[in-house]
C-alpha cells in the first residue's frame, strides 16, 4: 500500500512537459493566397484567409445540399473518416507507436468493424423492403450482429497476438485511444445520419447553427472582444460567446422559417425501392404547418402585435440555437484542451487558416447527439412506415398471426365490429 501511494504521488507531480512534443503541422496555404495577402498583418492575413475558405466550404456545402440526402452521407462519412485519421495520427506522433506491430492496421480494421456495424443497423432499419428482394443481404442481415462481433473478436485476438515485451503500457494506450476515437468520430456521425433521416432540416439548422455560432463569435470577438471567456482558448472572448448566442437564435429562427416551407427539406429521408431512390415526398407533419400563437402581453407592447403566424417547427429550432450557441462551444474547449495536453496548435493543417477538419467540426459532434436525444424525446412517436416495414420481411404465417391479434385487439377496442370477416 505504501509503494503503491508513493508511485500515485509521483504520478501527480508529473507535469504536461513530460508529454513528448508533436512537430507543428505545416503551412497549407496556396502561394496565390500567401502573394495577395503578403502586406497584410498577420491579424489581418488570418482573418482573409478564414473567410475565403469558410465561403468555400459554405459554397460546396450547399452543393452537396442540391445533391440530395445520398451526397450527404457520403460527406459524413468522409469527415468521419478524416477526423478520425487526425486523432488517431496525433496518438502515433505522441507515443511513437510507428514501429508497434500491426498497431496502424488495426487502428484502421476496428475503424472498418465498427462502421460495418452501425451502417448495417441503418440499412436494417430503412432499408428493409430493398433486403427483402435479395437473399445475399438477407443473410448479412439476419445474423449481422453476430457477423460483426466476430469482426470486431477478430481484431480483439489479432491485438492480444501482438503485444510485445517491453511495450504492453505503449499498446494498451494506443488501444485505449484508437476505441475513444471511435466513440467520438463513427458513434456521433451515424446520429448524425440518423437525423438525417428523420427529415433534412434536422440535419441543416443544428449544422448550420452550429457554423452560424462559430463565424458569429469569430467576428464579435474580432471586432469587440475584450474579455477573456476560458483559459482553454484564450483567444475566445465574452463579447464574441454573447455576440454569437445572440446571431445564432436569429439565425435559426429565420432560417427554420424558409426551410419548412419546402417538402425538400421537412419530410423524412425514404428509400424507394422500386426506383432505386432516395425520396423526400410526403404530407408535412404539423410541426411543418402554419400556426397562429398570441404574443406574451409583455412582447405586445414591444412588437405591436396581438398574434404571429409561424411554424412550431421554429420553437423547436430555439432550443437547437441555444443548445449550438451556450454548451456547443464546450466541444471547442474540450478540443482545446486536447491540443494543449499535447502541445499541438491544431490537429491537422488540411484546410489553409482554419486546421484540420476535426478543429471544424469538433462541436458538430456534440450537437448531432444533442439533436438525436431531443427528436426520441420531444418529437419522434411510434413510425406506422417502419412498423410495417418490418412486418412485409416476416413470414406469412407470421404475418397472418399479428393480423389476428391486431384484429382481436380493435374489436376488443370496439374500432372494429366482431361480426367483421377476415
Amino acid at each position: 500500500e505504501v509503494d503503491l501511494e508513493e508511485r500515485l504521488r509521483e504520478l501527480d507531480l508529473r507535469s504536461d512537459s513530460d508529454i513528448p512534443d508533436v512537430p507543428p503541422p505545416t503551412d497549407s496555404t496556396p502561394e496565390i493566397l500567401k502573394r495577395a495577402l503578403s502586406g497584410l498583418s498577420a491579424r489581418w492575413k488570418n482573418w482573409w484567409i478564414r473567410g475565403i475558405l469558410s465561403l468555400a466550404m459554405i459554397s460546396g456545402f450547399f452543393l452537396i445540399i442540391y445533391l440530395g440526402s445520398f451526397m450527404l452521407m457520403l460527406l459524413v462519412l468522409s469527415i468521419q473518416v478524416k477526423c478520425y485519421h487526425e486523432i488517431i495520427t496525433i496518438g502515433y506522433r505522441v507515443y511513437h507507436s510507428y514501429d508497434l506491430p500491426w498497431f496502424r492496421s488495426l487502428s484502421w480494421y476496428f475503424l472498418l468493424c465498427v462502421n460495418y456495424f452501425f451502417y448495417g443497423e441503418t440499412v436494417a432499419d430503412y432499408f428493409a423492403t430493398f433486403v427483402q428482394r435479395r437473399e445475399q443481404l438477407q443473410f448479412l442481415i439476419r445474423y449481422h450482429r453476430f457477423i460483426s462481433f466476430a469482426l470486431y473478436l477478430t481484431g480483439f485476438c489479432m491485438f492480444v497476438l501482438s503485444l510485445v515485451k517491453k511495450h504492453y503500457r505503449l499498446q494498451f494506450y494506443m488501444f485505449a485511444w484508437t476505441h475513444v476515437t471511435l466513440l467520438i468520430t463513427v458513434t456521433q456521425s451515424h446520429l448524425v445520419i440518423q437525423n438525417l433521416f428523420e427529415g433534412m432540416i434536422w440535419f441543416l439548422v443544428p449544422i448550420s447553427s452550429v457554423i452560424c455560432n462559430d463565424i458569429a463569435a469569430y467576428i464579435f470577438g474580432f471586432f469587440f472582444g475584450r474579455t477573456p471567456l476560458i483559459k482553454l482558448s484564450p483567444k475566445k472572448t465574452w463579447e464574441g460567446f454573447i455576440g454569437g448566442f445572440f446571431s445564432t437564435v436569429v439565425f435559426g429562427f429565420i432560417f427554420s422559417y424558409f426551410l419548412a416551407q419546402h417538402q425538400y427539406f421537412v419530410c423524412p429521408v425514404e428509400y424507394n425501392s422500386e426506383t432505386n431512390r432516395f425520396v423526400t415526398e410526403c404530407e408535412p407533419s404539423e410541426l411543418f404547418q402554419m400556426k397562429k400563437y398570441s404574443v406574451p402581453p409583455l412582447l405586445q407592447a414591444v412588437l405591436g402585435w396581438e398574434t404571429v403566424n409561424m411554424y412550431p417547427f421554429q420553437m423547436h429550432s430555439f432550443a437547437l440555437s441555444t443548445f449550438a450557441s451556450l454548451i456547443g462551444p464546450f466541444g471547442g474547449f474540450f478540443a482545446s484542451g486536447f491540443k494543449r495536453a499535447f502541445k499541438i496548435k491544431d490537429f491537422a493543417d488540411t484546410i489553409p487558416g482554419h486546421g484540420g477538419i476535426m478543429d471544424r467540426f469538433d462541436c458538430q459532434y456534440l450537437m448531432a447527439t444533442f439533436v438525436h436525444v431531443y427528436i426520441t424525446s420531444f418529437i419522434r412517436g411510434p413510425n406506422p412506415s417502419k412498423l410495417l416495414k418490418q412486418l412485409l420481411i416476416l413470414q406469412p404465417e407470421q404475418q397472418l398471426s399479428v393480423y389476428k391479434t391486431l384484429k382481436s385487439h380493435l374489436v376488443e377496442k370496439g374500432i372494429l365490429q366482431p361480426s367483421l370477416r377476415g
